[in-house]
């Protein structure tokens, strides 16, 4: 009986390691996902502020929105891309939210310019940028990606036991 707790107790051990090393790597991961998260979305919002008339082309060769809500979104999203990220970054409740909500409106919206096959500027950042980066397919891609650590943030903060990442 002895020496089935003898045994026992180096598993348990390494099993405790294992999630100190997981809970740091986690903490780690989540820290750096916040910050890159919190300031790609300011980023984003303040390039699009900074020629809103831009983005409103970029926004209507969509042809999803009405002209009349295309100079409210061009000013709109921009605005709330910036808060959000602002939010992100001080922990604020709901950022992480509005993060992924946009992240699957993104992916959406991209998904149908993919299926329409359209050759335009996706509006992520600027048309130059775009234009060094790739095409509409690869922005999906991108914010596939970002999603994903979206979604790791959204987990870290539920199970995870960390308020890194709210």
């Amino acid at each position: 009986m002895r020496e089935a707790a003898a045994v026992a107790a180096p598993d348990k051990e390494a099993g405790s390691l294992f999630s100190l090393k997981w809970e740091g790597i986690s903490a780690f991961l989540a820290h750096f996902l916040k910050w890159g998260l919190a300031l790609l979305f300011i980023f984003a919002g303040v390039v699009k502020l900074r020629d809103p008339k831009a983005f409103a082309q970029a926004i209507s060769q969509y042809g999803l929105v009405p002209d009349g809500l295309v100079p409210v979104l061009a000013l709109g999203l921009p605005g709330a891309e910036v808060l959000a990220g602002l939010g992100l970054l001080v922990n604020a409740r709901g950022s992480l939210g509005a993060i992924l909500v946009m992240l699957l409106m993104f992916i959406g919206v991209l998904g149908y310019a993919i299926a329409a096959d359209l050759d335009i500027d996706c509006g992520c950042f600027t048309a130059a940028e775009l234009a060094a980066r790739g095409s509409v397919k690869a922005a999906f891609f991108q914010d596939l990606g970002f999603l994903a650590g979206a979604l790791f943030l959204r987990w870290r903060r539920r199970f995870g036991g960390g308020g890194q990442g709210k």
